[in-house]
């Protein structure tokens, strides 16, 4: 299969987002052959919004359902009630099975962004727990548990992490053998033959390969894609204020578009490989250019990914605006505050707009000049803000908050 008249796995591993394979040399035969293959991703609904950690993973889903073969999306209605014990030193908190009812629809409305569910060769979407919700917990345990050795799974990275941080609960021991599971029915159902999936998933992924190997003599394959990681191998995609999430309920587009305008300069090429559909040429060009304009360009193509392109013009548009002299906008992010009094202490406008964690992180960044109203540098503590209109509330240099008083 090709995709932009390239072989399909050539192409993947030019832009960077091959990472590792249980047979590289057998997936490269698979995605580069006439013959479609099934392949999977696996998505838990941990949360309301996917985050930019799950954009490599869906890219790729993208590119293989682009160039012919067959994908399937699988949303982890199951292993959601469990939480993946990897890279956690601490057990997730249980959600319950109302909650993550609610996010797998939030979830599924994200991922058809990325994804095509109608037309030719669609996609198609399932959920583990329609196979899990009915499986007794013997039956199970004789049909899947059984295949797993507990000292091969103690030795994976995830259980090392759990065990040295205080232990690991044997419901998260479970996660690794539903997700194996998960592989199989999708065997069995639909000849999957590959999943697809971040790097921080290659033991859970090898052991679906395994238990399909012993209970059935069958070769199948996993292919990683890697992690959002910066320049100084850090986890792109975290802020003061949590994740970077694909939701615009959870996080607006402009500061969506401004995470990106921040990166380090040593990872625009990167994003720009796996998150643009310029070619390597034209990244190449683009790169050889002024930085800052590169790093525009480069958020403003993650943001028309994620957000479509007339909000992220919207974006690029405010930051302009903000960033170019006038200090203010019409599309900027607006916070509407009820005036409960005539006045409010600086410290506690700040906390109410959600520009700080802390009255204490209000009050460090007022003494160390980190904090300006209309464009006003705020150095008393104490200092009382009329609860009226509108004013501009500036955090750092690069975070602009509108706030309106009603």
């Amino acid at each position: 299969m090709k995709i932009f008249g390239q072989d399909l796995f050539d192409f993947l591993k030019d832009r960077g987002l091959v990472y590792q394979a249980t047979d590289l040399e057998n997936v490269k035969k698979m995605l580069n052959g006439k013959t479609p293959v099934t392949f999977y991703l696996g998505i838990d609904p941990t949360a309301e919004s996917l985050h930019v950690g799950h954009l490599c993973s869906l890219r790729t889903f993208s590119y293989l359902q682009k160039a012919g073969h067959h994908g399937i999306l699988l949303l982890g209605g199951a292993t959601g009630h469990i939480g993946d014990p990897t890279g956690r030193r601490d057990m997730r908190t249980m959600l319950s099975s109302d909650a993550i009812e609610a996010n797998v629809k939030k979830i599924m409305a994200i991922v058809k962004r990325f994804v095509k569910t109608d037309g030719e060769n669609p996609a198609i979407i399932v959920n583990n727990n329609d196979w899990m919700k009915n499986y007794s917990y013997i039956d199970f345990l004789r049909d899947v548990g059984t295949h797993f050795n507990v000292n091969v799974m103690l030795s994976t990275d995830a259980c090392k992490t759990r065990l040295a941080s205080g232990g690991l609960t044997f419901l998260e021991m479970g996660y690794p053998l539903i997700q194996a599971h998960d592989f199989e029915e999708l065997f069995k159902k639909y000849g999957c033959t590959l999943e697809v999936g971040g790097s921080d998933q290659w033991a859970n992924m090898v052991a679906g390969c395994d238990l399909i190997r012993k209970k059935y003599n069958k070769a199948v394959e996993t292919l990683t894609t890697p992690l959002l990681l910066n320049s100084k191998g850090e986890k792109m995609g975290k802020t003061s204020g949590g994740a970077v999430w694909l939701s615009e309920d959870k996080m607006s587009v402009y500061d969506f578009y401004q995470y990106f305008m921040n990166v380090g300069d040593e990872d625009v090429k990167t994003l720009l490989r796996w998150f643009s559909d310029f070619s390597n040429a034209e990244i190449e060009k683009i790169m050889s250019g002024d930085i800052r304009e590169a790093k525009r360009i480069m958020a403003f193509e993650v943001t028309k990914l994620v957000h479509g392109e007339e909000k992220a013009k919207g974006a690029q548009k405010t930051a302009s605006e903000i960033f170019g002299g006038t200090g203010n906008s019409e599309t900027m992010e607006t916070k509407t505050i009820k005036a409960a009094k005539k006045e409010i202490n600086v410290c506690d406008l700040l906390l109410e707009a959600g520009l700080v964690a802390s009255k204490g992180e209000a009050r460090r960044l007022i003494e160390q000049n980190g904090i300006s109203l209309d464009d006003k540098k705020v150095s008393d503590i104490n200092q009382m803000v009329p609860a009226k209109g509108e004013i501009v509330a500036k955090k750092g240099k690069k975070i602009f908050l509108k706030i309106k008083f009603n």
